[in-house]
């Protein structure tokens, strides 16, 4: 790529059939042509000259097809914000956000009535892991129905990675503030190890898959967390305000990792 469009190179080669380029240069080039109008001229210009007989064969099926779309109906509105949701989210990631918010608001229950639990906050506990959850739904080949589609696509990559961790964070975030806020728990003592967690699931994610990354980070969290805590009643030093800068370089490091390895994700490794 050469500035803010595709070079000559790479739009002839792509014309060509696309054997002569990198597959991270198809991938991008795919990527570019879906928002780039100018680009799309260029190909379609190439085409005719790299290609005549695929050009003509598009002309041929075009010319079929251009009645036929004539006749067919507008999509509703409620499926034109289907389709854009699906751009952020799966259908399967819903019932598993609706479970992480009912996690969030019984421990916040559980918190309010008092139940014996010492120092200990229940949201506090479970802050870092519940988006990792909603993660790990998001991109599990088991779950989403859609699963080939999805990661044949130019953008299956850190970008779709993305979006579909923000979908996570803006359902859990309001509800973790709404629970820490009734049970006079700091923001920072929570919001820090939740983006730290996530940041961690993504950056492991890129070496063994998401998926995989989200169920070992839990089963970590679980085991040398919340076990113990729930054992003695008394909040670890994990969660203290005095582990923050560690969860702040966690972050950092993290964030660091996924924008080093942001190339692959666009592999099926990190689909596992």
């Amino acid at each position: 790529m050469s500035g803010e469009h595709a070079s000559m190179r790479i739009i002839e080669g792509y014309a060509r059939g696309g054997t002569e380029l990198a597959a991270d240069e198809v991938w991008a080039v795919e990527a570019h042509l879906e928002v780039c109008r100018v680009c799309r001229d260029r190909l379609s210009a190439a085409v005719g000259v790299q290609a005549p007989a695929v050009a003509s064969l598009v002309d041929t099926v075009w010319s079929a097809l251009e009645p036929q779309l004539a006749m067919v109906p507008t999509m509703p509105p409620g499926r034109r914000w289907s389709a854009r949701l699906s751009r952020w989210m799966t259908p399967t990631m819903v019932p598993w956000l609706a479970m992480v918010t009912v996690v969030t608001l019984l421990a916040l229950l559980l918190d309010l009535v008092d139940i014996d639990s010492g120092e200990l906050s229940l949201v506090l506990l479970l802050a870092p892991v519940l988006p990792v959850l909603g993660v790990a739904a998001s991109w599990s080949r088991g779950l989403d129905p859609a699963y080939e589609l999805t990661a044949s696509v130019p953008r299956a990559g850190l970008q779709l990675v993305l979006r579909r961790t923000a979908s996570v964070l803006g359902v859990v975030v309001p509800a973790l503030l709404v629970g820490g806020w009734a049970t006079g728990v700091m923001v920072a003592q929570w919001l820090l190890p939740c983006l730290a967690f996530t940041a961690t699931t993504l950056a492991l994610g890129g070496v063994v898959g998401v998926t995989r990354a989200a169920v070992v980070l839990a089963g970590v969290w679980a085991a040398v967390v919340v076990a113990p805590t729930l054992a003695t009643h008394r909040t670890t030093f994990a969660l203290q305000t005095d582990g923050l800068p560690v969860w702040g370089l966690i972050l950092a490091l993290g964030i660091g990792v996924v924008i080093a390895r942001r190339s692959a994700y666009s592999v099926l490794g990190a689909h596992r």
